[in-house]
């Protein structure tokens, strides 16, 4: 149990990388979208001072990693080493594959693959709690020197990179990398956010104890009790406040209705939970 645990997130980080390089090579490079990162910067030096990308990658992530190492701490090495040095790799080995080759002749089709497969391969390797190396990396300096937070850091760095492109770049493939960058942005933000989302619900109803009390023993979830005042009658109560998945919601209504049928219930999403039960394994009462 204890290995799977550790061998879990090394899958996530090579899967992760594998997934980003998926759609550098087959979909960026062949289409000549512009894009953000490293390949982004690469992109820039590999056409104005003819530097091979394939060097460029390699070079410049050792030399990101070194930086953060230095100024981060050993933390952020062993959290990062995996994908500073798988990245180059599986990156030279899908190259050698593809031969340069596209998959489509359609740009937009291209866009839309390639901010697919960047955002979710970045998303997993977050997921992993670690970082792709790279150009990941400036804005942690940046926010463990002078405070400024990542999101920003990592947004403005993408900006630079691609205003270095539209040197060489005509307006159509600005546009298209503007769309990508919005399409991985997007797709990065929903998979930070995949398999964490949750309902909420508060049952407002006079039988709070038999609900409470279900809800404990038929849907083995936890409960919470807070103090409530109804705004017309001025009677005071209980309300039972509990965090579900989708899935038990409908139980969770039958339940409710079978002990009152005129429970007043507010359903919230949640996007994500974390503790007991959820983040944690369940403590099961005898």
């Amino acid at each position: 149990m204890k290995l799977s645990k550790k061998i879990y997130p090394l899958l996530l980080i090579l899967l992760g990388n594998t997934m980003y390089c998926l759609g550098i090579v087959f979909f960026v490079l062949p289409a000549g979208l512009i894009t953000g990162g490293t390949t982004g910067l690469g992109l820039f030096f590999s056409h104005f001072l003819k530097v091979p990308l394939g060097l460029f990658i390699p070079v410049f992530n050792i030399l990101m990693f070194l930086a953060g190492t230095f100024i981060l701490g050993r933390s952020f090495a062993l959290t990062t080493i995996l994908s500073t040095f798988y990245y180059p790799v599986i990156f030279q080995i899908l190259q050698t594959i593809s031969g340069g080759a596209p998959l489509t002749s359609d740009p937009m089709l291209a866009t839309v693959c390639a901010g697919l497969l960047v955002g979710a391969g970045i998303g997993l390797v977050i997921h992993a709690g670690a970082s792709t190396g790279g150009m990941d990396i400036p804005p942690l300096i940046l926010n463990r020197l002078l405070g400024l937070p990542v999101s920003i850091g990592l947004y403005a760095f993408d900006f630079l990179i691609l205003i270095l492109q539209m040197f060489f770049s005509n307006t159509e493939q600005v546009l298209y990398g503007i769309v990508m960058v919005l399409i991985y942005t997007a797709t990065l933000d929903r998979m930070l956010l995949f398999g964490k989302g949750r309902v909420q619900v508060t049952i407002i109803s006079p039988h709070y104890e038999k609900i409470n009390r279900a809800v404990q023993d038929v849907l083995d979830r936890g409960a919470t009790l807070f103090e409530v005042e109804g705004g017309h009658t001025r009677t005071e109560s209980y309300a039972v406040l509990t965090v579900l998945s989708k899935r038990e919601l409908v139980s969770l209504k039958n339940l409710v209705a079978g002990i009152d049928p005129d429970a007043f219930l507010i359903v919230g999403q949640v996007n994500e939970v974390r503790g007991r039960g959820f983040t944690m394994d369940k403590k099961y009462r005898r």
